[in-house]
């Protein structure tokens, strides 16, 4: 392969069409520090290589940048290796970083997908956040101070959260700042203003079909963004990820890649069908296009797009709304507990009730603070306005809002009687006054009983919970395909004694996990991993019968955990409402 056919000075068409859309979208410009994120597969590989046909054009300078998931043993370190060696071909800063997926899954409560996420794009934003920026690592100690200041403001537009103190050192990603070598830890990050991922209008066809099956609104319409913005610690722009191949087939990058005798990688789990998105990829989507459809992903794609302008015409109007009509205000009790640190000059909180009531206002899940808006202006504006205030005081707060919810508010609110009260997840209530419809958050000076749930899980199958804002999933797992999985993680679905329920714990109930001499008390489990209230009192637990045989972030029960050449149960946790799933 001669350095000459490496740098060939040949515009394909499809690097016009999608230069052109960039240009159009303003994603890049001259100057910009671009981190291609390649895994090796198909449309990163041409992402990159489309962008070094761009690079000239754009006046930018592409670095390469990958992480290692660790989740295929050697074909993982095998996928490295291969993007380690495209970047050294052509002459590219490679920026590397790794973690191990399947125990953060299991650690966190996680499906294997969020997980890799949730690590995927961590190490992008330590990368777009550097050292070099002075907001780059707020000290831990300032978390909550700053978690109390923004208690009061108006919700902010959706942006990538910056990593935290804690999350910098648990992660000390290796990065490599010539194309010939890799650094070692200690040398400082380098700083990347963007990086580009490979999503494609098939990946966005998929994730708004998705969306569809399980129920969603429209902002889970408008599917995959083309751009994120990342913040620092300081709340500043920290960078951005964008998305420059959302209007391309994957089947045009395949071409593409071929036309150009670029090979590229395969993965392996890519053709598992225990995974939702692969089923909905190889056997839902080309059955509807061929029945139903040639143009369905176009059309899915069209429809993100509508999508998107529609909710961020939305999003500006609620910004407005959050700061005229709805009014936050801490509790009176929350104002005490601040004046009495206040008076003791910094010192700890003097009782151990106060040092409780402050653990528990600073590791609530939910914003301390109460919400108030104007009845006669709510009753007097359409249904539209009222169901998006209700849904973005509940995103504000960190109210989990099922459409069922927002409705009883919206209905709750036009009717008769003073004084009234709804109850709402995680212990919120709504308060029904002739002029005013108070969001009270939870009273966390006495730690009240959880309200108890309970939710029927099939295999396969999904529950969703609303009370602590999360979905457990169940995928089935063939009797061949046991060996790919941690048993610990399975349930065996032969020996389960009843039907599955997901549920909070209750006084009395004991699990077995796995490795462990004897059975506990899940409340002493909990304890013993500190787990505090209230979140404590809504920890979910899946059931067989009258047995517990699965409890969050805990290896399944002994007696019922997966068995060679038998069908068995994976149990996958999920955010809800979901996040941009990529």
């Amino acid at each position: 392969m001669s350095v000459q056919w490496l740098y060939h000075v040949f515009v394909h068409r499809l690097a016009e069409r999608v230069l052109a859309e960039v240009q159009r979208k303003e994603l890049l410009k001259p100057g910009d520090r671009v981190g291609v994120a390649v895994s090796g597969g198909i449309d990163s590989v041409a992402l990159l290589r489309l962008l070094l046909e761009w690079r000239g054009e754009l006046g930018i300078v592409p670095a390469v940048v990958h992480f290692n998931h660790k989740l295929r043993g050697a074909e993982s370190d095998g996928d490295q290796q291969f993007v380690a060696e495209l970047a050294r071909l052509h002459g590219l800063e490679f920026l590397s970083g790794g973690d191990d997926v399947s125990a953060y899954a299991a650690e966190e409560g996680f499906g294997l997908e969020a997980a890799a996420r949730e690590l995927r794009y961590r190490f992008f934003r330590h990368l777009l956040v550097s050292k070099g920026n002075p907001g780059a690592a707020a000290p831990a100690h300032e978390e909550n101070t700053d978690r109390r200041a923004r208690r009061a403001a108006p919700p902010q537009p959706e942006l990538l959260q910056p990593l935290s103190a804690t999350e910098e050192s648990q992660y000390p990603y290796l990065v490599a700042h010539d194309p010939t070598r890799m650094a070692h830890p200690e040398v400082d990050k380098p700083e990347v203003d963007k990086v580009v991922t490979g999503h494609t209008l098939d990946d966005q066809a998929e994730t708004v079909l998705l969306r569809l099956i399980r129920g969603t609104g429209i902002n889970g319409l408008s599917g995959i963004h083309p751009r994120i913005l990342v913040e620092d610690s300081l709340g500043e722009l920290g960078g951005e990820i964008l998305r420059p191949l959302l209007g391309t087939r994957r089947r045009e990058l395949e071409a593409y890649l071929a036309e150009i005798g670029q090979s590229w990688r395969e993965d392996s789990t890519n053709f598992d069908h225990a995974f939702t998105r692969n089923r909905l990829r190889k056997l839902v989507l080309p059955l509807l296009q061929k029945e139903f459809n040639p143009a369905l992903a176009e059309n899915l794609g069209e429809l993100a797009e509508i999508a998107l302008g529609e909710q961020e015409y939305w999003e500006n109007e609620i910004a407005g709304w959050m700061g005229t009509a709805v009014h936050w205000l801490e509790p009176e009790w929350v104002h005490h507990a601040a004046l009495v640190r206040i008076s003791l000059s910094g010192a700890q909180p003097s009782t151990s009730a106060e040092a409780e009531l402050q653990s528990r206002i600073d590791s609530a899940p939910w914003l301390v603070a109460n919400a108030s808006v104007s009845r006669p202006w709510f009753l007097s504006e359409p249904v539209a306005v009222q169901r998006r205030v209700v849904k973005a005081i509940g995103e504000h707060a960190g109210i989990p809002l099922q459409f069922k919810h927002v409705e009883e508010m919206v209905g709750f609110a036009a009717e008769e009687g003073q004084g009234k009260e709804l109850a709402l997840p995680f212990g919120w209530k709504l308060v029904r006054h002739a002029d005013e419809l108070l969001f009270v958050t939870p009273d966390l000076r006495q730690a009240e009983p959880a309200q108890d749930y309970e939710h029927p899980l099939t295999v396969p199958g999904r529950a969703i919970l609303s009370e602590v804002g999360i979905a457990i999933e169940s995928h089935h797992i063939p009797a061949d395909k046991f060996s790919e999985y941690n048993p610990d993680e399975l349930l065996d679905l032969d020996s389960l004694p009843g039907r599955l329920s997901v549920r909070n714990w209750r006084a009395g109930d004991r699990f077995w996990p796995a490795h462990t001499k004897s059975p506990k008390k899940i409340k002493q489990l909990l304890q013993e991993r500190h787990v505090a209230q209230p979140q404590r009192g809504l920890w979910p637990v899946i059931a067989s019968g009258t047995e517990v045989v699965w409890v969050r972030g805990f290896p399944a029960h002994r007696k019922y955990c997966g068995k060679a050449g038998r069908p068995s149960a994976f149990i996958a946790e999920r955010r809800w409402p979901e996040t941009e799933s990529t």
